[in-house]
């Protein structure tokens, strides 16, 4: 993968020129390694992170350690929204499901912006309200929709997100965000191969047929998709351009290190 082809997020290209130059000297370029959890419910956060080519998913976690997937964030957004509004605190887990990279900013960086211009106050209101539509919707599709068109929708989703027709994913991790069980998993995937819709390997599953995967997907998947178009298309701004910054990747952990120290 050519690294510097894929550091776009869409969501810091939209910002001003302005933001832009004031945020991009504590940019900082991450790996996220599958699994790994950002941000952990309660605890306190020192930094926001912008996807870039992976998938987080942002979890709901019970007292009996049960969790489900409320909402996913990819290159079109950010992780750490709700540090603007409750002080640095959340309570959602925010875990890599498909490896990639992000941008990370520290969070009083992000919470400054937010006060004192308002045209990346209202780009990040549009962001949540955005959020706040895919949450709806991922709650209706999980009421009334089959476990196969919760599979179909996530994917998609999915591989939008990573920049890529292929994700690498284990069948637990797509059971643990949709709230079933892998046995389930692994019979719907099973299906969608056999309609070659899908190819899967050790951990990777391959989009083949995305006109078909749509077919067989719910209303949910195109809902959530316009939703975000409707509210975050603009002409975007340059932040995190590739022409001209070309950062060393660095591990989450030295990311916080970083920002805390």
């Amino acid at each position: 993968m050519n690294l510097h082809a894929h550091h776009k997020n869409a969501l810091l290209a939209r910002l001003p020129e302005s933001v832009c130059e004031r945020l991009r000297p504590d940019l900082v370029l991450l790996e996220l390694k599958a699994g790994s959890v950002l941000d952990a419910e309660g605890a306190h956060q020192h930094q926001v992170y912008f996807p870039t080519d992976g998938v987080v998913s942002l979890l709901r976690v019970l007292k009996n350690g049960d969790c489900g997937e409320v909402a996913m964030v990819g290159n079109e957004g950010m992780v750490g929204i709700s540090l603007l509004v409750d002080g640095y605190q959340t309570t959602t887990r925010a875990v890599v499901q498909v490896a990639g990279h992000a941008w990370s900013l520290r969070a009083d960086a992000v919470a400054r912006e937010f006060r004192q211009d308002s045209e990346f106050q209202e780009l990040v209101l549009r962001y949540t309200q955005a959020m706040m539509s895919q949450m709806a919707q991922v709650i209706m599709c999980g009421r009334r929709h089959s476990v196969e068109k919760q599979l179909c929708r996530w994917l998609l989703l999915s591989f939008d997100r990573a920049y890529s027709d292929r994700l690498s994913v284990t069948h637990e991790r797509i059971a643990s965000a949709l709230g079933i069980r892998r046995e389930g998993v692994t019979e719907v995937i099973g299906r969608l191969q056999n309609l070659k819709l899908i190819g899967r390997a050790r951990g990777e599953v391959t989009l083949l047929d995305r006109v078909g995967l749509e077919q067989q997907c719910c209303e949910c998947y195109q809902v959530i998709r316009d939703e975000y178009a409707r509210l975050l298309e603009s002409t975007p701004g340059s932040c995190a351009s590739d022409q001209d910054h070309k950062p060393a990747v660095r591990s989450v952990a030295e990311a916080r290190s970083r920002n805390t120290g």
